[in-house]
């Protein structure tokens, strides 16, 4: 395994340790509310409340997982090594980590927000590599 498509596996693989973490955080969070029901959050909580906010980004992240590993797994599968396509799966994780912790720990309900531009650089991000994974099979 060349180093290349090891450093994209690692940041890979923490992407999914980070998703894990969201789903820990949102359902940990809202259970330790009383009359808590699974599944359910209250439709009275916005963005001043950590429940709304840490099911939120849990959703967030949700919402945006299935291009990232989507795109992920068939640079994978086609054997796709390039450095800027490692560089670019970094560069996505640490900007949805980044938006984690903002969501966290910035109540607003401002827009943007400064979570909007973390979420918009790995929009970009994605969008790089989509298009390099695009490339690499019309070549």
């Amino acid at each position: 395994m060349t180093n290349i498509a090891l450093s994209a596996y690692l940041a890979f693989y923490l992407y999914l340790i980070m998703l894990l973490v969201q789903w820990a955080v949102a359902t940990f969070s809202k259970a330790k509310q009383p009359n808590a029901v699974p599944g359910k959050i209250s439709d009275d909580l916005s963005h001043d409340s950590f429940i709304f906010r840490a099911h939120r980004t849990f959703h967030n992240t949700l919402e945006n997982s299935a291009l990232f590993i989507g795109t992920v797994l068939f640079a994978f599968v086609i054997n796709y090594q390039s450095p800027i396509f490692a560089l670019c799966v970094w560069i996505y994780v640490i900007a949805r980590l980044i938006h984690m912790v903002l969501y966290y720990a910035i109540a607003t309900n401002k827009n943007p927000s400064p979570r909007s531009y973390f979420f918009l650089i790995g929009v970009l991000a994605n969008v790089v590599m989509l298009v390099m994974v695009g490339l690499r099979l019309i070549a």
